[in-house]
């Protein structure tokens, strides 16, 4: 389905949100900033106290250290979180009726399980791609050709 006019379109990924409004129309996106966050990413001492965990075994020598958790990832998970809040608190605001998000794999995957229901019934176009670093008209490309194949492979 190609990207409404006034439609709100997310660049997400674990250190960056980036809203856009399509001023153009279904035949010509238009991106406009309306809104970008940035979080700091904190280093390893800053997040961890300790050193990973052990477990006694039942047999042999020595003591096996746990998986260690990855602090980094979960600041990613929060951060994707956050979006989805925003998504929710603007679609209540009936600030948008079309949304388009592009976003890599993981974050994407976070995403999903955050959004409210209402967020979901609104997506017109889900992009599986890291474009957070990339200027607007390589977004805008890559939604016109997302949105065309996606048309294409409904017909």
């Amino acid at each position: 389905m190609p990207l409404p006019n006034q439609a709100l379109v997310l660049v997400l990924d674990g250190r960056k949100m980036l809203f856009f409004r399509n001023h153009g129309d279904a035949n010509q996106i238009d991106l406009r900033t309306e809104a970008h966050d940035e979080r700091a990413d904190a280093k390893d001492s800053e997040m961890k106290t300790d050193g990973p965990g052990t477990t006694a075994q039942s047999g042999g020598y020595g003591r096996p250290a746990m998986d260690e958790t990855d602090f980094h990832q979960q600041a990613e998970d929060e951060w994707v979180k956050e979006a989805a809040d925003e998504l929710k608190k603007r679609v209540l605001q009936n600030d948008f009726d079309a949304l388009a998000i592009v976003a890599p794999p993981k974050a994407l995957g976070v995403l999903r399980k955050s959004l409210h229901k209402e967020v979901e019934r609104r997506i017109v176009a889900t992009i599986n791609k890291e474009m957070s670093g990339r200027p607007i008209p390589d977004i805008e490309a890559l939604i016109t050709s997302e949105t065309a194949a996606a048309e294409l492979s409904a017909v």
